[in-house]
């Protein structure tokens, strides 16, 4: 009797263990925009880009240096292209006598000193010859390196008269407008998130914390680290804001989803 008893009873303590861990996890609230700590979030620049060499060359001087703001298309460096140039030169000079030879065979075609076949193929060097006077006008373009966008130089990695290959960097350039600001939350609060969604960024650099709202979601949740990337903008003009700082995000008490 004595241990039919004991086995009731340890049925039940182990029925209850199996049970009490169920309410418990039940009753733990779901993670909310309000309760999410602080996030970590970094100033990126809207545009920002190195620019190579598209040739093979010598430098001449640089016409801008680290730092210094420049204007859209504004020249920042020349190549000594004397080549290049001699280049043109010859293939303009071929397209004209292609061009004069087709008019001659064209003159010649209406006394039929000469066939069909060599006309057509007098306008083929033509078109061969302004072929070649393009390239040589495309490639005569790579001598001279122009901001694509308007910003600052953050980086400059030649020296003047310096000899590189194609491809060889030669500006870090960041652009002026409006930061973003990116930072990555939990994936489980993906359910709140939205555009437009209000957050107060405090970044170290400056001390400050500022307003700004939610511009950006990623569609696709980074498996391994159960995060999701966000941009977002700053309310207002900030000058002493660059790109680069850091500093955490906390999303605003009347978010809402």
């Amino acid at each position: 009797m004595h241990k039919i008893a004991l086995e009731s009873r340890f049925g039940v303590l182990l029925l209850a263990s199996l049970i009490l861990p169920v309410h418990a996890e039940e009753s733990v609230p779901a993670p909310t925009l309000e309760s999410a700590s602080a996030i970590r979030v970094l100033l990126a620049a809207e545009l920002e880009t190195t620019l190579s060499s598209q040739m093979a060359g010598t430098l001449g001087e640089l016409k801008t240096g680290f730092g210094e703001q420049v204007a859209k298309a504004e020249l920042l460096a020349r190549f000594n292209c004397s080549e290049a140039e001699a280049r043109v030169k010859v293939a303009a000079a071929e397209l004209a006598m292609a061009k004069q030879n087709l008019e001659a065979k064209k003159q010649l075609r209406q006394l039929n000193a000469v066939g069909d076949i060599e006309v057509s193929m007098a306008n083929t060097e033509v078109q061969k010859a302004d072929g070649a006077r393009a390239m040589g006008v495309a490639q005569n373009s790579y001598c001279q390196v122009l901001a694509p966008f308007a910003g600052r130089v953050a980086k400059v990695y030649v020296k003047p008269y310096q000899t590189v290959a194609a491809g060889t960097p030669l500006f870090d350039l960041v652009s002026d407008g409006a930061l973003k600001v990116r930072l990555n939350v939990p994936s489980n609060l993906l359910k709140d998130l939205k555009p437009g969604l209000p957050l107060q960024v405090s970044i170290h650099e400056t001390g400050k914390t500022y307003t700004a709202h939610v511009s950006g979601i990623n569609s696709r949740v980074d498996a391994v680290a159960q995060t999701v990337e966000l941009e977002a903008r700053l309310d207002g003009k900030h000058p002493e804001l660059m790109a680069g700082m850091s500093g955490t995000a906390e999303f605003a008490q009347d978010a809402r989803p």
